[in-house]
C-alpha cells in the first residue's frame, strides 16, 4: 500500500467539476493577468481572515518579500526571524541586503521563542517575523508588545503554513502589522502553482504593495517605486477560489486528524510538537520528535508510508546563511532538527491513518 504525504488527488476528485468550471470561465474571458477572479479572491480573502486589506502575489516567497520592500528593509538594516523554517524566510531578507538575526525556538511548538526576543533587538532592528510553523502561530501578543516596547517595530507573521488557523479569537494573518501566506499546492489552502498574499490593514502599506507587485507602478506606465512582477495569476486565483468553498471542512477534517494523531502518539509514548485540535493549529504538518530517525523512515518506506523533515538542519547552520550565526546560538533549533519527523496528513487523510500508526507502531518496534 503506497499512500500519498499530501493527498491532492483526493481533493481533487471532490472539487473537480468546481475547478473546471472556475477554469473555463478565465478560459472564456481570458484576463490571464489581473482578471476578475483577482479581485473578488482578495474580497473573500480580506473578509476571511478579518485584514482590511488582501493583496494576492505571485508565491509566499514574494508575499515576504514585497512586505520587507514596502517597508523600507535595506542594506545593513535587521530582521529577526526563526532559523527553524524554510529558506525563504531568511532569503528574503538577505536578497535585500539586510541581515537575518536567529532568535532560537521554544522546543515544545518549534516556533520562535519570544521569551528570547528581546535579547536580539538593537538599533538596526528594522522588522520582526516570526514563522506560524506546522500550521501554529507564535505567540503573537506577546511578540507584538515586545515590538510595541521597542518603537512600535513591525511585526510580519510568516503564515505560509497557518491560513485559517486561530489565536485567541483572531485568524492567522490578521494578527500583527503583516501576515503573509502562500498557496503553495500543499499549504492547508493551495493552488495549482505558486501564489501568495500579503494582509493588512494599514491602507498606505497596501497601496505600496499593490504598486510593488507591478513593477511599482501607480497607474500604466508610472513608476512610483522599485518594484518587481509579483501578481498571482487569474487561473490560480480561480483555482484557490473553488477550494475555499470545501476550505472549512477541510479545516474541520485536519482538526480531527491533528486530534487522532495526538492520542495515538500519546499512547505510542511518541514525542510530538505540540499542537491543539483546538484550531489554534491547522496542522499544515504533522510532525514527532524521535531518535533513529533513518531508520524509522526506511522501515515505514518499506510500509509504503511516506515522511518528511521540516527542516534537516536550521538556516544558520546552511552554507548561505552561516555567516549570520551557528548552532552555538541556536542549540534548541540544532537539537530539535536531529528528530522532526512529519508523518502524512491532508484533509482526506482519514481512510489510511490506521494504516500509518500501525506502521509507526511496528517502525519503532523495530528500531527499539
Amino acid at each position: 500500500m503506497n499512500i500519498p504525504f499530501v493527498d491532492l488527488r483526493t481533493q481533487y476528485e471532490a472539487l473537480k467539476s468546481q475547478i473546471q468550471q472556475r477554469i473555463d470561465n478565465v478560459l472564456e474571458h481570458g484576463q490571464y493577468i489581473m482578471g476578475p477572479e483577482v479581485a473578488e479572491l482578495e474580497s473573500r480573502l480580506a473578509s476571511y481572515t478579518g485584514a482590511k486589506h488582501c493583496i494576492t502575489v505571485s508565491s509566499g516567497t514574494d508575499a515576504l518579500l514585497i512586505s520587507l520592500m514596502a517597508m523600507g528593509v535595506g542594506r545593513d538594516d535587521e530582521v529577526i526571524t526563526t532559523p527553524f523554517t524554510f529558506a525563504a524566510t531568511a532569503e528574503v531578507i538577505v536578497l535585500l541586503g539586510a541581515k537575518p538575526v536567529f532568535v532560537d525556538i521554544d522546543p515544545i511548538t518549534c516556533n520562535i521563542d519570544a521569551g528570547k526576543l528581546e535579547l536580539a533587538i538593537t538599533s538596526s532592528t528594522k522588522a520582526i517575523m516570526p514563522v506560524s510553523l506546522y500550521g501554529q502561530p507564535s505567540d503573537m501578543d506577546e511578540i507584538n508588545a515586545i515590538a510595541a516596547r521597542h518603537g512600535s517595530i513591525p511585526v510580519i507573521e510568516d503564515a505560509a503554513q497557518s491560513f485559517g488557523a486561530e489565536y485567541k479569537g483572531r485568524r492567522s494573518c490578521n494578527l500583527s502589522t503583516v501576515g503573509c501566506t502562500s498557496f503553495f499546492p500543499s499549504k492547508p489552502l493551495g493552488c495549482y502553482g505558486d501564489g501568495g498574499a500579503i494582509f493588512t490593514s494599514d491602507d498606505s502599506f497596501a497601496q505600496a504593495c499593490r504598486e510593488i507587485r507591478v513593477h511599482g507602478q501607480s497607474q500604466r506606465y508610472w513608476h512610483t517605486r522599485v518594484g518587481l512582477g509579483g501578481r498571482m495569476d487569474t487561473i490560480q486565483c480561480a483555482i484557490v477560489l473553488a477550494k475555499l468553498d470545501r476550505f472549512e471542512w477541510e479545516v474541520a477534517q485536519r482538526l480531527e486528524a491533528g486530534a487522532r494523531y495526538n492520542r495515538a502518539m500519546d499512547e505510542l509514548g511518541v514525542k510530538r510538537v505540540q499542537q491543539s485540535s483546538d484550531r489554534t493549529s491547522v496542522f499544515a504538518q504533522y510532525t514527532i520528535m524521535v531518535e533513529n530517525r533513518d531508520q524509522v523512515q526506511a522501515a515505514l518506506k518499506l510500509e509504503g508510508i511516506p515522511t518528511a523533515i521540516h527542516y534537516p538542519v536550521p538556516l544558520n547552520e546552511q552554507p548561505a546563511y552561516r555567516v549570520f550565526g551557528s548552532s552555538l546560538d541556536t542549540p534548541v533549533s540544532s537539537s530539535v532538527a536531529k528528530q522532526v519527523m512529519s508523518l502524512p496528513m491532508s484533509a482526506d487523510v482519514g481512510p489510511v491513518f490506521e494504516h500509518v500508526v500501525t506502521g509507526l507502531r511496528s517502525a519503532l518496534s523495530n528500531e527499539s
